[in-house]
């Protein structure tokens, strides 16, 4: 199967916070869309990565999502390593995605912006081809994805690229209430993180809000890139 889009996220959740409206709006074009999970999540102060698959296999029904993938590297000690990236390099060759939507560049967890790293070097090296990797016993072709743009998370970084997910924003919404061992619950006698207050959840929905806003539209959800996005011509844009 061949992916239009695969978004890549250190942890589950990460993707469903970040860029889920961009991946719903595609899928209900008719899109094919995916999700790579770099770790199980199993260093979340709530719940347990038995949880976190179960929350993370809701969303990607939630999201319409052709396929989603988790290649259990070590939540919290991962690193950008050969071994790592010939990981993702399997998947990337495996779907063959046009666009790989992956972590913030620089944010608070130090996962995020290593497993930017680690998918923006993956994504360089699958297109070589004398990078050998095999899937079933035989070798896979070599593919790199025609664009690598990166989602913002905690840090409220500038956006290069924005792009309207109106009237995608409850299932945006849905997918991230998914994962409910995580977020603001009032009846969770758990201990209480960074992301599990109501001030948090309501902030995914007024950053896209606000992001909307400044495009002209009711919400969006903003990108950076590793190079100059083109278009044909001036009018392609809105």
């Amino acid at each position: 199967m061949k992916l239009d889009i695969l978004a890549i996220g250190a942890h589950p959740d990460d993707v469903e916070l970040s860029c889920s409206g961009v991946l719903a709006k595609e899928a209900s074009r008719g899109k094919k869309t995916g999700i790579l999970d770099l770790t199980r999540g199993e260093l979340g102060t709530r719940g347990s990565a038995e949880i976190r698959d179960q929350e993370a296999a809701t969303a990607a029904e939630i999201l319409g999502l052709s396929t989603r993938e988790n290649i259990a590297l070590a939540d919290g000690f991962f690193v950008n390593d050969k071994e790592s990236q010939l990981r993702i390099i399997e998947i990337i060759r495996k779907y063959r995605p046009e666009i790989v939507l992956c972590n913030a560049i620089d944010d608070r967890h130090i996962d995020h912006g290593k497993g930017s790293k680690l998918a923006s070097d993956a994504c360089f090296l699958s297109g070589l081809k004398k990078v050998v990797t095999t899937l079933d016993g035989e070798a896979q072709e070599a593919w790199r994805p025609k664009h690598v743009y990166h989602y913002i998370q905690w840090k409220n970084l500038q956006p290069d690229v924005v792009v309207d997910i109106s009237g995608f924003m409850d299932v945006k919404m849905e997918s991230v209430l998914a994962y409910s061992s995580q977020f603001y619950d009032p009846n969770n006698p758990d201990s209480n993180t960074p992301i599990s207050s109501k001030n948090f959840q309501d902030s995914v929905k007024y950053r896209a809000q606000d992001l909307g806003r400044l495009i002209g539209t009711d919400y969006a959800e903003g990108f950076t890139v590793e190079r100059y996005p083109a278009v044909d011509s001036i009018f392609d844009l809105i």
